[in-house]
C-alpha cells in the first residue's frame, strides 16, 4: 500500500484545530503540526495572545505525541492583508480582514510552506465542508449551522479547496468539545477566539489609533442637525450603537441611536434613533467585482441566497450583474445595516458559491 502525504495541521492553541490534529491522527494519516504567528507586536498593549497560544499549542502536540514546528508569517500578514484592512478604513468602510487572511495566509503562504515541509495538504479547525460535484471541489455549510465558517472561507479557489481538510465539518461544537475532553486536552474548555484574525481580542478603537491617526467631524441626524462629534469616521461601523455619547435631545424620541451610514466627502457620520428606523434598512446592495468558487460565473440572473455578516441565516436573494463587473442584489426581505466593506456570500442550499466586497447599499 502507497504511503500517504502528510497532511500539515494548523494548530492555533484552540480547542476547533486540537480535535482536527486529533481526529487526522487516530484516522492513521501522517500529520505534520505547524503553529503560525502572523503579528509581531504582541506586546503594545499589555497583550500576549500568541504566547499564550502558542504555549496550549504545545501542550496540545506533547499530549497527543506530535511534534510542533512553528512559521512566521508576519511580512506576509502585513503585507496581503493588514494594509488592505487600513486603506478600507480610511475610505470609511468597514473590512472584513478574516476572509483575506484565508485567502492570502492560511491557504496561500501557508500552503506553500506545507509543501516545503513534505505535505500535501492544508487541515485546519474550520467549521466547513470540501466535496467533489460535477469535476470540481465545492465548500459545503458545516452540519452545525451556528459554527459554519464558510462565510471566511469564499475567496477559497479552485486549487486551494483540493488540498483543504476540514476535519470538524460533520461536527456539533458540543461534541467537539467533549471528544477533547475525553482526549485529556486542557483546552476543552478553552473560551473561542473572537478577535481580529491573529492580533487578538483587542480595544478596536484603541488598537485601530495607532495605525490611523484621529479626524473629528459632526455627527447629524437625517435632517441634517448637528447631534455630536465624531472621533475619526473609521472608528465607527454601521448599526453601532455604543461609544456615540449621545443621550437623550430635547423633542427627541427618547430611543437610542445608531449609525446609519456616512459621508466621507464631507466627514459627517450620519446617525438615526431606533434600531428600526428606515435608513437602517436596504432591499438591495451593490458589490464590487465577484470571486466563484467555482472558477467561472454562473448564469445571471440567480436565485438563490446570501449572507451579509457571519452567522446570519441566509436570505432569499436575487443577483444581477451591473456595469464594471459587480453585482446587483435583490433581498425579498429587506436587511438591516448593509455595511460596505463587509462581505456579502452566496449560497445555493449548502453549497457556498462565493462573494463578494459591498460597496453600497440601495436604499
Amino acid at each position: 500500500m502507497p504511503h500517504s502525504p502528510a497532511v500539515a495541521v494548523g494548530v492555533s492553541g484552540g480547542v476547533d484545530s486540537a480535535v482536527a490534529l486529533l481526529r487526522l491522527r487516530d484516522a492513521g494519516q501522517p500529520v505534520r503540526a505547524v503553529f503560525m504567528k502572523n503579528w509581531d507586536e504582541d506586546d503594545a498593549d499589555g497583550i500576549c495572545p500568541a504566547a499564550r497560544d502558542l504555549a496550549d499549542a504545545r501542550a496540545v502536540c506533547a499530549r497527543l505525541g506530535v511534534p510542533l514546528a512553528t512559521v512566521n508569517f508576519s511580512y506576509e500578514y502585513w503585507e496581503r492583508v493588514f494594509e488592505t484592512y487600513l486603506e478600507e478604513h480610511r475610505r470609511g468602510r468597514t473590512p472584513n480582514p478574516d476572509v483575506l487572511c484565508n485567502q492570502e495566509v492560511k491557504f496561500r503562504a501557508f500552503l506553500e510552506h506545507a509543501r516545503d515541509l513534505g505535505a500535501q495538504r492544508l487541515a485546519t479547525g474550520h467549521y466547513a465542508r470540501v466535496a467533489r460535484r460535477g469535476g470540481r471541489h465545492v465548500l459545503l455549510r458545516a452540519r452545525d449551522e451556528d459554527k459554519d465558517q464558510t462565510y471566511f472561507l469564499h475567496g477559497l479557489d479552485q486549487a486551494q479547496l483540493a488540498a483543504a481538510e476540514f476535519p470538524l465539518g460533520e461536527l456539533e461544537k458540543s461534541r467537539v468539545r467533549r471528544i477533547a475532553r475525553e482526549a485529556g486536552l486542557a483546552v476543552h474548555d478553552k473560551k473561542d477566539s473572537t478577535g481580529i484574525c491573529f492580533i487578538g481580542e483587542r480595544d478596536h478603537a484603541r488598537f485601530l489609533a495607532r495605525f490611523l491617526a484621529p479626524s473629528p467631524g459632526p455627527m447629524e441626524d437625517p435632517g441634517g442637525r448637528r447631534v455630536g462629534e465624531h472621533r475619526g469616521l473609521h472608528f465607527y461601523t454601521i448599526g453601532q450603537r455604543q461609544g456615540l455619547g449621545l443621550g437623550g435631545r430635547r423633542g427627541g424620541s427618547g430611543a437610542p441611536w445608531y449609525v446609519s451610514d456616512k459621508d466621507v466627502a464631507r466627514n459627517v457620520l450620519r446617525v438615526v434613533q431606533g434600531r428600526d428606523h428606515p435608513r437602517l434598512w436596504s432591499p438591495a446592495l451593490v458589490t464590487g467585482a465577484p470571486h466563484w468558487i467555482a472558477g467561472a460565473a454562473p448564469a445571471l440572473p440567480l436565485a438563490c441566497e446570501a449572507r451579509i455578516r457571519h452567522r446570519q441565516a441566509p436570505q432569499r436573494c436575487r443577483v444581477t450583474g451591473r456595469a464594471g463587473g459587480g453585482l446587483e442584489v435583490r433581498f425579498a426581505r429587506a436587511q438591516w445595516a448593509v455595511t460596505p466593506g463587509q462581505c456579502l456570500v452566496l449560497y445555493h442550499g449548502e453549497e457556498c458559491l462565493g462573494g463578494a466586497v459591498i460597496e453600497a447599499p440601495w436604499r
